[in-house]
């Protein structure tokens, strides 16, 4: 069985190499072609070279053609599964550092708020010029694979402008299962769920033990345990409220909704400082740069370390390699996956990019019918699917009023800022992220002209109510199995209880 694979992105070790392992764990793939392409030639040679040192300790012979050509690593692709953070980390620091300026305080800043509108500027414009690649030169019967955020902007924006069938996965829903079934006692094979709403924003609407509905028992559990308590005081308020658990961390679902980091005397109650992602300011971005410095640096010991075992219990719960395993040898496999409604989700816009429950085999992707969410989980949905829909039509046509329209919508942002504050805001992550967006040429020219004017609303220099300086390398060095397990983890917020700080 032999088809080709193309990784875009691929210079993102922590996962590349783990997506990799997990494809070739499937014995009928030990013949597949892969290509990785990135714009760095510099993170795709190391990357390329543990990779491929990997595949020939697993007695394969695969030859990964590695190429900074992005059409020559797509040719004749059946799968393309992309990774990319366009402007790297450098972009990323502006969608955080930026709206700090304004009081607009966010863990992540890759999904929704200030930083994740403008993620997506910079990714959907060029998601479109790697769909028009994939059109022209890979395979007819293509299927993109999207793991870059902000999730459901890229993959509404592939799927009506790209007229590429792309499918967004992550791994949340598999976490926020692990927990469900944790408060209980229980294994995660022992608790049925189903689970719905948008990415990041998706419900577990039904919970279940040997047919009890646990659903109801949910909030005293939570609040009960002896970590959760502590670790995911957002999600279990929300539980309180609204009757239904969300699969998104602390962290991230603190900065989707406007309740929770819009008095910097209130976050700390809110947050926990035992890993980034129950709520640090910033924390996605520091982890990153603190894996980015490590992989570098440390990189010559990374290639004395094991290498990588290609077997079925070293596969990851990440959905990609189980979706082409699916399609290509008819292996049911049951997910919740990322595409346009269509119905699925009664109560939720059809064009919307819903997460739902989805079974896979050798005629394809499906996606039962799931009916209407409850009222509360809906109206917090639809209210995140307007930003995401305006923030989408502002990416794919420059129209810098649509997307200082998402900003007013956002409900953080919303919360934080006035329209003054909101505009001025645009203008300097428009400046900022010049050279990312180039959709937007005349609308920067003009906000330059604006900030150059003077008389802007006043704003601080503000570190946030939880940041945590960026550890050196040589800090880093005190624990090298904790800094390769950052810089190697696709999912950097896996071990939730770990002290990062």
């Amino acid at each position: 069985m032999s088809f080709k694979v193309t990784f875009i992105g691929a210079g993102s070790i922590g996962f590349t190499r783990g997506l990799l392992r997990d494809l070739l764990a499937v014995p009928e793939f030990h013949d597949v072609q892969v290509a990785f392409t990135d714009i760095n030639q510099h993170n795709l040679d190391m990357v390329t070279e543990l990779c491929q040192r990997d595949i020939r300790e697993n007695g394969l012979a695969i030859e990964i053609q590695a190429t900074t050509d992005r059409r020559a690593a797509l040719q004749d692709a059946k799968y393309v599964l992309c990774t990319i953070r366009v402007g790297g980390l450098e972009a990323f620091a502006t969608d955080v550092d930026i709206p700090l300026k304004y009081g607009v305080d966010q863990c992540v800043g890759d999904t929704l708020c200030a930083g994740g509108i403008m993620y997506g500027q910079r990714g959907i414009s060029e998601m479109l010029r790697i769909c028009q690649d994939i059109r022209e030169v890979a395979s007819p019967d293509v299927l993109l694979l999207n793991y870059a955020n902000p999730m459901a902007m890229l993959t509404w924006a592939c799927n009506k402008y790209g007229q590429v069938r792309t499918i967004g996965l992550c791994h949340g829903v598999q976490h926020g299962h692990k927990q469900i079934a944790d408060v209980f006692g229980l294994s995660k094979n022992e608790v049925d769920i189903i689970c719905a709403g948008i990415n990041h924003q998706t419900w577990y609407i039904q919970a279940s033990h040997n047919g009890k509905d646990l659903t109801g028992d949910l909030l005293e559990a939570f609040e009960q345990h002896p970590e959760f308590a502590r670790t995911e005081k957002v999600r279990i308020d929300m539980l309180r409220r609204f009757g239904y658990y969300s699969t998104e961390s602390n962290g991230h679902l603190s900065e989707y909704v406007p309740w929770y980091r819009k008095r910097a005397s209130e976050i700390p109650d809110w947050i926990d400082m035992g890993s980034w992602i129950n709520g640090e300011t910033g924390g996605y971005l520091r982890v990153c740069t603190e894996g980015r410095n490590w992989f570098e640096t440390d990189f010559p010991n990374w290639m004395k370390d094991p290498a990588y075992v290609y077997a079925a219990e070293k596969r990851s719960e990440e959905h990609g390699s189980y979706i082409i395993e699916g399609l290509e040898t008819g292996r049911v496999y049951r997910g919740h996956f990322n595409l346009v409604n269509r119905g699925v989700i009664a109560n939720l816009p059809d064009d919307a990019i819903i997460e739902a429950p989805g079974y896979v085999d050798r005629n394809g992707i499906s996606m039962p019918h799931v009916g209407e969410l409850p009222l509360g989980p809906a109206a917090v949905c639809n209210v995140s699917i307007s930003v995401q829909r305006l923030a989408v039509e502002a990416a794919v046509h420059g129209d810098d009023k649509l997307l200082r329209q998402a900003f007013m919508m956002d409900p953080l942002v919303g919360a934080v800022c006035n329209p003054k504050e909101i505009w001025q805001m645009v203008d300097e992550m428009l400046v900022a992220q010049e050279a990312w967006l180039p959709q937007y040429g005349s609308a920067i020219a003009e906000a330059k002209a604006r900030l150059a004017a003077g008389n802007l609303v006043p704003t601080r220099s503000y570190e946030g109510a939880a940041r945590v300086k960026v550890k050196t390398v040589e800090e880093m060095q005190q624990d090298r199995n904790a800094a390769n397990k950052n810089a190697g983890e696709a999912d950097k917020g896996k071990d939730r209880a770990t002290v990062n700080s």
